[in-house]
């Protein structure tokens, strides 16, 4: 076997630090680069796509893919149909999946790419606008393309300045960069964000209602206010909210009596075995809409320190309650 230090000198702390160093240095001029040469035809670029009626078709090969991969993403998820095609793969067959109301991203940094110069002349014919994102003026892409967006860099980060490094990190803040551009032109919003990712934080928080994780029917503790304590801390238990409602007959809130209130009053010394629901309650307790969201929720118990709510609906009538345990298996917080 042969001895890894033998295959491999041994490398300095330093000079691994140090070319960590120069990397972060060579990629973040990359990016800063970018900003002298993005102006009108960017700005055509957006106005391009948004005069689209299809989807953003990105094409890339090799790192170039990898990164158009992640731009297609990114332009989906932010209000911009978009996704992927391989080049090779669309002399296949799957240059079928573009449409003439489609708008093609081609990247590439050399703008040489053999496969998508094969297929170059297909785009041309089928209608669809090209935007070439590459690092070469006179390359075939940018010379064809209907728009060249300029992704040069001086140098790669990798020592043999041959590893795409730099070049990939300029493509992928430019594709950003033009996803940040569409999504503020169509108003886009954290709402429709959320949409677009329901299985995540962002998605629960912003697409919960208070309705779809509240107690109702049965499962609320609910007392007139003539109940006796014995009543009402039966109620309490029975429930497992911490917390029960005291409503009229027309079950508007009167008012709320929790674990908290009865601690209190132990505390007091006060004599509860005679005591009405009434006379115990704490009187117009905070609310929250069914309608509102599961967050708004949550932030109003935590400004206001309490662990329950009551729910009501649009005539101010009890219709469910809620409280932080609720919240966290929701994971809502």
């Amino acid at each position: 076997m042969t001895d890894h230090a033998t295959r491999y000198p041994a490398q300095t702390a330093e000079r691994a630090i140090a070319l960590a160093h120069e990397t972060f240095d060579i990629e973040a001029a990359a990016v800063m680069g970018l900003k002298s040469r993005v102006g009108a035809t960017f700005a055509k670029a957006v106005q391009m796509v948004l005069a689209i009626q299809g989807r953003v078709v990105v094409m890339g090969m090799g790192k170039s893919g990898h990164i158009g991969r992640k731009i297609a993403a990114t332009l989906a998820s932010t209000g911009t149909p978009a996704m992927f095609v391989h080049p090779a793969e669309a002399s296949h067959g799957d240059l079928g999946m573009i449409t003439a109301t489609d708008l093609v991203l081609a990247i590439s940094n050399s703008g040489e790419s053999q496969e998508m110069s094969a297929i170059f002349p297909m785009l041309k014919r089928l209608g669809a606008p090209v935007v070439a994102m590459t690092g070469n003026a006179q390359s075939t892409l940018a010379l064809h393309a209907d728009l060249w967006l300029d992704s040069t860099v001086d140098k790669e980060a990798c020592p043999l300045n041959l590893a795409p490094t730099a070049s990939t990190t300029a493509q992928l803040a430019l594709g950003d960069a033009l996803a940040v551009a569409l999504l503020d032109a169509r108003g886009f919003r954290a709402e429709d964000f959320a949409r677009s990712h329901p299985g995540g934080a962002l998605g629960r928080k912003l697409l919960t209602h208070v309705s779809d994780v509240m107690r109702s029917g049965e499962a609320i503790p609910i007392v007139q206010p003539t109940a006796g304590f014995s009543e009402l801390m039966r109620e309490m238990s029975s429930k497992g909210l911490g917390a029960a409602a005291i409503v009229d007959a027309n079950r508007r809130v009167l008012g709320i009596f929790t674990d908290g209130d009865l601690r209190r009053l132990v505390e007091q010394g006060i004599d509860l075995r005679g005591k009405s629901a009434h006379e115990v309650m704490h009187r117009a307790p905070f609310t929250v809409d069914q309608h509102a969201l599961a967050v708004d929720a949550a932030e109003l118990m935590e400004g206001q320190r309490i662990t329950s709510v009551l729910v009501v609906d649009a005539d101010g009538r009890l219709c469910g309650a809620l409280n932080s345990n609720d919240l966290m298996r929701a994971k809502v917080i």
